[in-house]
């Protein structure tokens, strides 16, 4: 019959080869690769992340961007991966719920290994990569966004503003604070980050604020590596 692999004789014939594996190409694979490389804290050098991946340094290019592009989707995906540990297990409603995410969020953020190892190398890009408009902003401006809606539709927060517009700002108020250390202050000052973000969750005093006594610091034990 056709497409038979037994010879007239009845004994199998060779058994075909088998093909080799491909390997994974593509922004995913260029994506996967870097953040593996940033993960250890090593730096994303492109032509060498080109030759890893079997490719030429254009076509690692019109994958990704700039290497400025790599590195802000790069940190993007940390941010989400930090975001989603911190917000896992946590209890509450309201604004202690949203306040206690972010007081785990910060504190891995500002003790993740990965991010240390970045900074010391290159802490003028970092800052302005995390602390202007783009990539990292926007992804963390997502996750607040559906955080604060998901807590507004239970009747458990009431704000004054658009969610995507309270979700900014708090992403950028926790910024200037949580890297207060590398704009020339001496350390994160993430307490009087969530002082001032609990103001915008508690308008015209709907109630009665936590305060940062009543708030335990809940970021020890997060190890997401930023």
């Amino acid at each position: 019959m056709s497409g038979s692999s037994v010879p007239p004789d009845g004994r199998p014939g060779p058994s075909p080869a088998a093909a080799p594996a491909r390997r994974p190409t593509g922004p995913e694979a260029a994506l996967a690769a870097a953040s593996a490389h940033y993960l250890r804290g090593e730096p994303i050098d492109m032509s060498a992340l080109a030759a890893e991946l079997g490719v030429g340094r254009a076509t690692l290019y019109r994958w990704v961007g700039s290497r400025e592009q790599l590195l802000g989707t790069v940190l993007a995906e940390m941010t989400e991966r930090t975001y989603r540990v911190a917000a896992r297990g946590v209890r509450g409603t309201g604004p202690e719920r949203i306040l206690t995410v972010l007081d785990r969020f910060m504190r891995a953020v500002v003790d993740a290994a990965p991010l240390k190892a970045f900074t010391e190398r290159e802490p003028r890009l970092f800052i302005r990569l995390a602390t202007m408009p783009g990539t990292i902003e926007d992804r963390a401006t997502e996750l607040l966004t559906r955080e604060l809606q998901r807590e507004t539709d239970r009747g458990a927060l009431r704000v004054p503003l658009p969610t995507r517009t309270l979700a900014q700002a708090v992403v950028r108020i926790a910024d200037s604070f949580m890297y207060a250390h590398y704009l020339g202050g001496n350390r994160p000052e993430i307490e009087q980050a969530l002082e001032v973000v609990e103001l915008l969750l508690r308008p015209c005093g709907h109630d009665a604020p936590a305060g940062p006594a009543a708030r335990p610091r809940t970021g020890a034990g997060i190890s997401e590596p930023v």
